[in-house]
């Protein structure tokens, strides 16, 4: 096999054998194929698109060019959640404390955040003390103990999408759908789940702009699961607008613990019930085929009204070795050395955001990361206290900042100011979750 003939292949828009695909990405991991051929066989990807065979064979190779974790010392069945990114997406650290306590298994791998997205692991290691890179075999036992355990990727899970997505990310095929959907999806059928959900955000703070190129995302991860034997679902949400008040770490926490004490924004709310309640019937449905959706969602809001939610996500503090007090006692979670009120100068209603610029200027509080080495500022974000709808008045505090250096804020809020779009009327309210894509196929709410 020569890579030059692959690329050649694919550049004139040919498929590629399932051999010469697995041979391509084990020759790339072990250093034999040099980037610039890789770069050129991306970009022919781009532009030419690939089979759903091809993306089978490929989220293949790319899931087994590293460990494979087995999850079978782990009782019952393990349901997985992944999102595509967004702003002000906490719903992990909600949805994986709701499913366990109604009785399912969520054993889950999750990364670092990097630029204007937030990671899952970030927003953990904001609780003081937490750990999240637990070995396996406490891993395990705190999954059939407690239900749940939310830990780092390991160096050893898909080395070949590591290696791709760096290069991708320096050649502008980041954006490719098909590559989107092999990276999710290798990174998924290594980390071991039986059932997967997945959540495709689409709006100006995610990956997708549009419903269109969501749906194709979603679709295609959608084939690739359930071609692989793993049943998988999706949701499309909406990433117009920041999802809840806050974007920051640790404000993101302190979120999560109000909506499961059962004080949340509509919109945070809606989101995580919908996919707490879709987590569910993916893992209940095996055993009860008369279950609906309807009841996971009852379901689920049961176990936030009668405290059992937030009690397993106590549980879960504690057997990482973090402050059960700081979910207790909020202010114990890192604070942010200075804060500033963004106030309105105009009256009207907000009649959009741009969910993008918001996710920025939450980075340049020091909320994110420029680089991978970047260094983060939990107690850093924003708290949005007008949104899109909201009525506004001059002098109306719109944002509160929160940054450990002063000197971030001025930079922030013009940024933030560009993300807001003010209007004399009231604007129509978007929906939430547009479409749920499964083997079924695709339907529109």
């Amino acid at each position: 096999m020569r890579m030059y003939d692959i690329i050649d292949k694919k550049k004139n828009g040919m498929e590629l054998s399932t051999e010469e695909i697995k041979e391509m990405i084990r020759a790339y991991v072990e250093e034999e194929i040099p980037d610039y051929q890789m770069a050129a066989w991306l970009m022919a990807v781009y532009f030419q698109g690939m089979s759903n065979r091809e993306l089978k064979d490929l989220t293949l190779a790319m899931a087994h060019s590293g460990e494979m974790i087995d999850l079978s010392p782990i009782s019952g069945i393990k349901v997985d959640k992944h999102s595509t990114g967004g702003v002000g997406d906490k719903t992990t650290l909600a949805i994986a404390p709701i499913v366990a306590a109604c009785g399912e298994k969520v054993a889950k791998m999750s990364g670092k955040g990097l630029g204007f997205t937030g990671g899952t692991i970030d927003k953990l290691e904001s609780i003081p003390g937490f750990e999240t890179g637990l070995d396996q075999k406490t891993f395990f036992e705190n999954v059939n103990h407690i239900g749940l355990s939310v830990i780092g990727q390991t160096a050893n899970i898909t080395p070949a999408d590591k290696k791709l997505y760096a290069l991708r990310d320096v050649t502008a095929t980041v954006d490719s759908i098909p590559l989107i959907a092999a990276s999710v999806m290798s990174k998924k059928l290594a980390a071991g789940s039986d059932k997967i959900l997945l959540d495709v955000t689409c709006g100006s703070g995610a990956f997708m702009k549009t419903l269109e190129d969501a749906v194709k995302l979603a679709e295609i991860m959608v084939a690739i699961g359930e071609q692989a034997g793993r049943e998988t679902v999706a949701l499309i949400t909406n990433m117009d607008v920041p999802l809840g008040e806050t974007i920051g770490n640790a404000l993101e926490v302190e979120e999560i613990i109000d909506l499961l004490q059962g004080n949340a924004k509509e919109d945070l709310k809606e989101v995580c019930l919908a996919l707490a309640s879709n987590m569910l019937y993916l893992s209940k449905y095996e055993s009860d085929k008369n279950i609906t959706l309807e009841d996971c969602k009852k379901m689920a809001e049961e176990k936030i009204q009668d405290g059992s939610a937030l009690n397993k996500l106590k549980e879960m503090v504690n057997s990482q070795h973090g402050q059960v007090d700081a979910i207790e006692n909020t202010d114990k979670l890192p604070q942010a050395a200075y804060y500033y009120e963004m106030v309105s100068d105009s009256s009207g209603y907000v009649t959009g955001m741009n969910a993008e610029q918001c996710g920025i200027a939450s980075m340049l509080l020091g909320a994110g990361r420029e680089k991978k080495d970047s260094e983060i500022a939990y107690g850093a974000g924003i708290r949005l206290l007008k949104k899109t709808g909201d009525p506004l008045e001059v002098g109306d505090t719109m944002a509160i900042l929160y940054s450990d250096s002063y000197e971030t804020f001025q930079e922030a809020e013009k940024v933030l100011r560009i993300a807001y779009q003010i209007g004399g009327e009231a604007p129509q309210k978007d929906k939430l979750i547009y479409v749920r894509v499964s083997k079924a196929g695709v339907e529109y709410y």
